[in-house]
């Protein structure tokens, strides 16, 4: 019997011998890169955190100490030592393990929102409320990467952690270097200098003085040598770093010499039947689009949060280094100078997950849309991105940036819709701009047969029983609801605003002639663009009644975006039966 399957709790890794602790080490990476490499999932980091998860959960007790992880994505290895192996092969898919922390799951996992750079806020908050209860003899570890700290929160959180000096938070600096892609900025040079500075009692040190005892650098792949710092940190009482260096990716020969991310995530393994995509990714046509445009205007500059190239913009960034700006992981700083390269006159595109778009919404508000600052936000993998769970759903932005006062948000159905609309967007210096895409690939294009003043109508059937607003890639849903309504006898128009908000007053004004209106979006009901659609026909004293469908006010179990869809009733069988159920009631009422 492998000695992994013997660990049902962390107490069984106490009894542990040097040499069994190296054995289990190596049998967590081989169970990691099997199944990661079967579902998909974040396998570099994982692989990265081995010897120092073991060594966390035999120092300290948990869940009576509360270790909490910065990064919800790396913490498969807790799993595997939770007692939750036999489930590991059902990660990320429906009904199976969470691909991050997950409380349901777990009492070992206490925080799973897994946007970076909160942790040490969590752990500032939590050792307060101990200290106030007079619960002292329980420990708050808070783990955190050297990326996340270049987030503006974190630094908050240490200022206060720092000007406690009895408050005991062992803070774990997991240092690799990187988050996705090489950590930048001024940390990551403080942080080298720290690497090479052991033994030197004078080197200058930014943790010490904040406040904080330090300890290190200690090799994060010597269990035994963590477990003695840790300890140590303990024994000290007050906030202490640890500072643990690690190497993303070890022990798994294609992670260590992908220089691009270490393997940070790895897609899953096709089956034998699976057909090949018979598309482009969203992303993948940004990417082009991005670059063509970059040739023809040199005011054109473009902003990554530590993301260039899962969000589309390594090509540029080959293609424009000058012109590329990684602010690592600082979506609100980003935003903000954001705002100020469009002062000096350029046009600024920052491209990011939509779920962390979340995170800017005050420096969209007051920074750069009071300011009518022209700049152009990108979100993708905005609506349902399915098996990341719920923290990363892109589901709250037309929510979020619909509140805010003169902005454009335009929701491309296809790849041809999203290079025009890009350029639209880039091409607006009024002020802000926001396109939003979905992940995945973006099918076969969907034709126009007609486009008046601004949106285009996909089909037109006879009569006025029903309109359908379809918003971006809901257009196929809306095609085939369209299409099961024709068969039972009722007419229905499908339209696509193209640019979602401000509503369009000409399509307001022809939702005048329809007896119903019908909206589907992939973003959340309240507040959406159907809600938005809807106000405007009242405000317009407009009385067609509307009908609409997208996601609830829930947060969404993992799944595939099909499965979650379903779930959420975005599918042609469940709009079409609502509505035909909708306007036979309204029939019988009639007769």
């Amino acid at each position: 019997m492998a000695l992994l399957d013997e660990i049902a709790a962390p107490r069984d890794l106490r009894g542990l011998s040097p040499a069994q602790l190296g054995q289990l080490a190596s049998e967590i990476r081989e169970v990691m890169i099997d199944a990661v490499c079967r579902s998909g999932g974040h396998l570099g980091p994982n692989l990265g955190v081995v010897e120092l998860t073991i060594a966390l959960h035999r120092v300290f007790d948990s869940p009576r100490d509360t270790l909490l992880w910065d990064i919800g994505h790396q913490t498969y290895v807790q799993k595997l030592l939770t007692g939750r192996r036999a489930g590991f092969d059902g990660l990320r898919k429906r009904d199976g393990l969470s691909g991050y922390a997950s409380r349901a799951e777990s009492e070992h996992d206490v925080i799973e929102n897994s946007h970076a750079s909160t942790a040490l806020s969590y752990a500032d908050g939590l050792a307060r409320a101990r200290e106030l209860s007079g619960d002292t003899d329980r420990a708050v570890v808070a783990v955190i990467g050297d990326g996340a700290l270049t987030g503006g929160l974190a630094w908050e959180a240490l200022n206060n952690l720092g000007g406690a000096p009895r408050r005991p938070v062992i803070v774990v600096l997991n240092d690799n270097e990187r988050s996705y892609a090489p950590t930048v900025g001024g940390l990551a040079a403080h942080l080298g200098k720290l690497r090479g500075a052991e033994g030197d009692a004078g080197a200058a040190n930014v943790f010490e003085e904040f406040g904080f005892g330090y300890l290190g650098p200690v090799d994060g792949h010597d269990i035994a040598a963590v477990e003695e710092a840790l300890g140590r940190a303990r024994a000290l009482g007050g906030p202490v770093v640890v500072h643990v260096v690690t190497e993303k990716g070890r022990g798994w020969e294609t992670a260590e010499t992908n220089e691009l991310d270490r393997c940070h995530v790895v897609r899953a393994t096709p089956s034998a039947a699976a057909a090949p995509a018979s598309s482009p990714a969203w992303t993948a046509v940004f990417s082009d689009e991005m670059v063509r445009i970059g040739e023809e205007r040199q005011d054109v500059v473009a902003i990554t949060a530590a993301m260039a190239e899962p969000v589309g913009l390594l090509d540029f960034q080959r293609e424009f280094p000058a012109r590329t700006i990684d602010v690592g992981i600082a979506e609100q700083h980003a935003a903000a100078a954001a705002a100020g390269l469009a002062f000096g006159g350029l046009h600024p595109v920052l491209a990011i997950y939509a779920t962390f778009g979340n995170r800017m919404i005050d420096q969209m508000v007051t920074d750069i849309a009071l300011h009518s600052a022209p700049v152009t936000l990108v979100m993708d993998r905005a609506g349902v991105t399915g098996d990341d769970g719920a923290s990363h759903n892109g589901m709250w932005d037309l929510t979020l940036f619909q509140a805010v006062p003169d902005i454009r948000i335009a929701a491309p159905r296809d790849a041809a819709r999203l290079r025009e609309l890009l350029r639209e967007a880039v091409a607006w210096e009024q002020g802000p701009t926001v396109l939003r895409f979905p992940k995945g690939a973006t099918g076969a294009d969907i034709p126009a047969i007609d486009t008046t003043d601004g949106f285009d109508v996909l089909h037109n059937a006879p009569g006025r029983d029903v309109l359908i607003v379809s918003v971006g890639p809901m257009a196929r849903l809306a095609l085939d609801v369209a299409g099961q309504l024709k068969e039972a006898g009722v007419g229905a128009t499908v339209v696509d605003p193209r640019w979602v908000t401000p509503v369009n007053p000409t399509l307001v004004e022809a939702a005048a002639y329809f007896k119903h209106v019908v909206t589907v979006e992939d973003s959340g009901r309240v507040g959406g663009v159907g809600a938005a659609f809807a106000q405007a026909l009242a405000d317009a004293g407009i009385d067609t009644p509307v009908r609409n469908f997208g996601l609830p006010r829930e947060f969404l179990d993992h799944g595939s975006r099909a499965q979650v869809l379903a779930h959420c009733g975005l599918t042609a069988d469940a709009v079409a039966g609502a509505v035909l159920t909708r306007m036979n009631s309204e029939r019988t009422l009639a007769s």
